[in-house]
């Protein structure tokens, strides 16, 4: 009850705030009919947790039940969806709990916010593995570079920070699940991807030898193994 009494104010909150020119979709519809998707170019921030979105290191997402844009943390849950023949779509976490029944895992919440507040450099100092890469955008010939981390006492997901001494980090990847990919080395370039359906990531390391310890490490962590490989030291 609660979960839904949120979501019908939040539609009327951005239904006075913007014309988004997208119906929302009553709270007994959800899931059971394709909802219109907010447009992108319309908000500058997530629709649930209001943090403003960074072209690079905090995507937009779709929350595939109520059509509103969303941060990958808010969108990082899967509901069956009655309009697609139950199939588990992305979802944020108020359609979750009213489509399932269930409250998002208060554990996992709590980790994921919890550690986006920790600083880069103490994340850092327990981390199975962190650098500077470069994310590049779709056309792959632009970017950002941020600071990396794999840490210890969550190995299954890959924090992104702007710089290595920023206190707090800008978002997070849930490996698990996704492939990792290697690319042809060109223009003195060392690329390799993160990809799952049709969401992809393309990283570029400043060496090969980088370029492949991040492989080895995303590979662990998207088949679920938590800790540094044998014989290998955590890095810091």
């Amino acid at each position: 009850r609660d979960a839904i009494d949120r979501k019908e104010k939040r539609s009327e909150t951005f239904k006075q705030g913007m014309e988004t020119g997208t119906p929302a979709l009553k709270t007994e519809e959800l899931g059971r009919r394709a909802p219109q998707w907010v447009r992108d170019n319309l908000v500058t921030m997530c629709m649930c947790c209001k943090e403003p979105f960074n072209a690079i290191t905090r995507r937009r997402h779709h929350c595939r039940a109520c059509g509103y844009v969303v941060c990958a943390r808010c969108s990082d849950y899967k509901a069956e969806l009655q309009y697609d023949g139950n199939r588990l779509h992305r979802v944020c976490q108020e359609c979750y709990t009213f489509l399932t029944g269930h409250v998002a895992p208060e554990e996992r919440e709590g980790k994921h916010k919890g550690i986006l507040e920790k600083g880069a450099a103490e994340v850092s100092g327990r981390s199975l593995l962190c650098s500077s890469l470069q994310l590049l955008d779709k056309t792959g010939k632009g970017g950002t570079r941020g600071w990396f981390v794999i840490p210890q006492d969550d190995p299954l997901v890959l924090y992104v920070y702007a710089a290595p001494q920023d206190v707090r980090a800008h978002t997070s990847i849930p490996l698990l699940g996704y492939q990792v990919r290697d690319l042809p080395q060109g223009d003195s370039r060392h690329l390799f991807q993160l990809a799952q359906s049709r969401q992809v990531y393309t990283f570029m390391a400043d060496t090969e030898e980088l370029k492949r310890r991040w492989m080895r490490a995303m590979a662990r962590s998207a088949a679920g193994i938590a800790g540094p490989e044998e014989g290998e030291d955590a890095d810091s």
